[in-house]
Parts: C-alpha cells; sequence; structure tokens
C-alpha cells in the first residue's frame, strides 16, 4: 500500500469536515478564552466548557459587523463550521456568526472574588510593600519545568548576575497547584535571606490561570511579610494574585526585570558620578591652586623685606637726588661766582693798571675821578703797573660831556 503524504491526509480530513451534514453548518455554545483581536482585523480565541475547548477564528469580513464586544470570559454562540487548517494539520470553528450567552461562570467566579477581597482592602495601595532596589535573594515560585522559570534565571543573570535565586517548584495548575504554591509562599516568607518573592507562571487560557484566583492563596499572599511579585500569565491576562501582590508584572520576564536593576545602567551610572565627582575635584583643584598662587603672589608683594628693600631704594634715590641737587647748586653758585669774579675783575683798578692804565690820587691818596676836583700846580700821583708818578697839574682842558 503506497504512504500518503501529510499534505494529502489533511486534504481528505479537510474535505470530509467539509462534506458533513452537522460540522458544516453547527452552533456551538462556549466561554471565549485566551481572546486576541489581531492589528489584521481577524478575532482569534478558544472555545471552552469544564471539559474540553476548541480553536476558533473569525474573519474580519465575518466579524466587521458584530454588535457585542469579545472578551475573556463571555459566554457565546457560535454559529460556523469545522474546518482544518491544513498547513498546522489543526481543526477549528470556523465562525460566521455570534450570539452572547452572557458571561462564563469561571468569569463570573473571578468576578465575585475579585470584588469580595477589594471591599476588604486586600488590594489598597496603603499595605502594599516597597520592592527592593537591591535583592540579594530572590525566591521563585512557579513550576521547575516550564519557560516561567528560564525566562526569570536568563533575565536577572543577565541584568544582576551576583543576585541568588532561591527556587520552589510547584504546581501552577489544577486543583492542587494553589496549595502547593501557598506552601511555597510560607517557606520562603520564614527564611531570613530571602529578600523579594516572585511567583506566576506562562501564559494559558483563563481556567489553566485560575490557581492564581484562589481565595486562600491571596489571603496568603496579603499576610506575607516578604514583598512580592506576580508574574503570571501574558501582559493581558489578570488574576487576584496580581491585585493582592506588592506589584504586578506582565510576564515572568518582566518581572524578573522589576526585581534587579540592570548593571550595567548601574555601572554607566557610577561611571558618570565618578566623571562627575572627578571634574568637580579637578575643578577644585584648580581653583585652589589659583587662589593659592594669588595669595603667593600677594605675600610676595606685601613682604616686609621688600617694602625694606624698597624703602632702602627709595632713601639712596633720594640720597642721590639730593647730592644731585647740591651739586647743581654748587654748579650754579661756582658760575654765579664766575660771573661775580669777572664783574670785579673788570672794575678792579689793578687790572686796569696791568692793562697799562693808571690811577690817579691826590696827596691824601683820593682817586680823582674829575678835573673840577684839580686845580693848576696841584700835586698828583700816578700809580702804574711797576710804579707811581709824582706830577704838577700845568693846564686844565676841559671836555663837554654832555
Amino acid at each position: 500500500m503506497k504512504p500518503y503524504r501529510v499534505s494529502e491526509v489533511n486534504k481528505y480530513i479537510n474535505k470530509t469536515l467539509s462534506t458533513d451534514f452537522i460540522l458544516s453548518d453547527i452552533k456551538i455554545e462556549g466561554e471565549i478564552s485566551n481572546f486576541t483581536h489581531h492589528y489584521s482585523g481577524h478575532m482569534y480565541f478558544s472555545l471552552k466548557d469544564e471539559e474540553s475547548k476548541l480553536r476558533s477564528v473569525m474573519f474580519k469580513w465575518q466579524n466587521k459587523d458584530l454588535n457585542i464586544e469579545l472578551k475573556n470570559g463571555m459566554k457565546i454562540v457560535a454559529k460556523g463550521n469545522i474546518s482544518v487548517y491544513e498547513k498546522e494539520g489543526i481543526y477549528q470553528l470556523y465562525i460566521k456568526s455570534i450570539e452572547d450567552s452572557g458571561l462564563g461562570d469561571l468569569y463570573k467566579e473571578f468576578e465575585k472574588l475579585k470584588e469580595k477581597l477589594n471591599k476588604e482592602g486586600l488590594f489598597n495601595e496603603e499595605f502594599k510593600k516597597e520592592i527592593p532596589k537591591l535583592p540579594k535573594k530572590i525566591g521563585v515560585v512557579t513550576s521547575a519545568t516550564g519557560a516561567a522559570i528560564k525566562d526569570i534565571i536568563n533575565v536577572i543573570h543577565r541584568r544582576f548576575p551576583s543576585t541568588k535565586i532561591l527556587i520552589y517548584p510547584s504546581l501552577v495548575q489544577g486543583v492542587k497547584a494553589p496549595i502547593e504554591i501557598i506552601r511555597g509562599l510560607e517557606y520562603l516568607d520564614k527564611r531570613d535571606d530571602v529578600d523579594l518573592i516572585i511567583f506566576g507562571r506562562g501564559g494559558g487560557a483563563m481556567e489553566e490561570l485560575f490557581a492564581f484566583n484562589d481565595e486562600n492563596l491571596a489571603r496568603t499572599i496579603f499576610k506575607l511579610s516578604t514583598p512580592t511579585i506576580s508574574a503570571v500569565g501574558h501582559e493581558i491576562d489578570f488574576t487576584i494574585g496580581d491585585f493582592v501582590a506588592d506589584l504586578r508584572a506582565a510576564t515572568p520576564s518582566a518581572a524578573a526585570e522589576l526585581a534587579v536593576p540592570d548593571i550595567l545602567a548601574y555601572q554607566n551610572k557610577l561611571n558618570n558620578y565618578y566623571n562627575s565627582i572627578k571634574s568637580l575635584i579637578l575643578d577644585k583643584f584648580n581653583q585652589v591652586k589659583t587662589q593659592q598662587d594669588f595669595a603667593k603672589r600677594e605675600l610676595v608683594y606685601l613682604n616686609p623685606k621688600n617694602n625694606v628693600l624698597e624703602l632702602i631704594q627709595s632713601n639712596d634715590q633720594l640720597y642721590k637726588d639730593y647730592i644731585n641737587k647740591l651739586l647743581d647748586e654748587l654748579k650754579n653758585k661756582r658760575q654765579n661766582l664766575m660771573v661775580l669774579e669777572n664783574r670785579l675783575k673788570l672794575v678792579d683798578p689793578e687790572l686796569a693798571i696791568k692793562m697799562g692804565y693808571g690811577i690817579i690820587t691826590d696827596e691824601k691818596g683820593n682817586i680823582v675821578k674829575s678835573i673840577n676836583n684839580i686845580k693848576i700846580d696841584r700835586e698828583l700821583y700816578i700809580t702804574l703797573k711797576d710804579g707811581k708818578l709824582k706830577s704838577v697839574i700845568k693846564d686844565i682842558e676841559r671836555r663837554d660831556t654832555q
């Protein structure tokens, strides 16, 4: 017998389902979970009841006239056909129309407990504990084999490698899961070396996350002394544990990012602080050095020794100026003396005598200056340079001096 190719089998199943009388035009009642309204306009979700779920899709040309807003937990009646998505080999409901059948039982139960605990104050911000900035050890309550714990470990070790992680393995789905999660939280809370607790799991349908909607679990989280971060499901998923925890993270990876700082950012910040402090110190040092240099110049300028030396120089200059002034005065006096001496020489009789002139005196030695004082036959004396002559006046000739 010749074997069939996978695509051939999927095509055969699709053809079989398409020709089935019931599956080709069927109404199915169920509760919406994992709802996604894709940016393309198509809607993807699952219809579920207490025992099973069915993948469903409603294309944008089918949902464009939809008059109800779909959301998780809503109970609907969907009309369409069952067919196979041949590429993946998955059968699913292709919905043509939807009728609202009310909220699902799980969603109603969730809203009822949420309202009850909120009224009791378990969600109040005043009771939220501060998340430590640099936890040395973080306790984690989650599945030991799920993707959540791997994401948490990888992110914490990448962001802050020195942080220690203590894992408490627990069921995160099913009836027994809340009890195990509570045990893990209480165990980690009693330890003195655990600074922060993360609890949660990866994404899933609402019923898969319902372990974290347990009332006893919520009250246990509220009573813990250690700060907690809830990391349940995807960003659009909310559980009671999210509201009671001290901090809610959109995903397990996000919880790890909120739990520890990025060491590279810290190093960059420290480097910036170091450079800023270094710059301030250098500026201060240069400022002090400038002040010291200025003070040194001031000390040199105000040094008494310099003042004494300056006074000595000033005194020397004064002495020099005084001597120069005396010399100038002496020179002037000497010049004046020479002028007087010359003047005296000009009126000195001896000089006139030496030049051939004579001095006429009477018998008493009085100089004869005018003929008016001389008479005929009077004796006069004429002094020359080499002797004295005695003469008698014989005649007087007057000269007009006008």
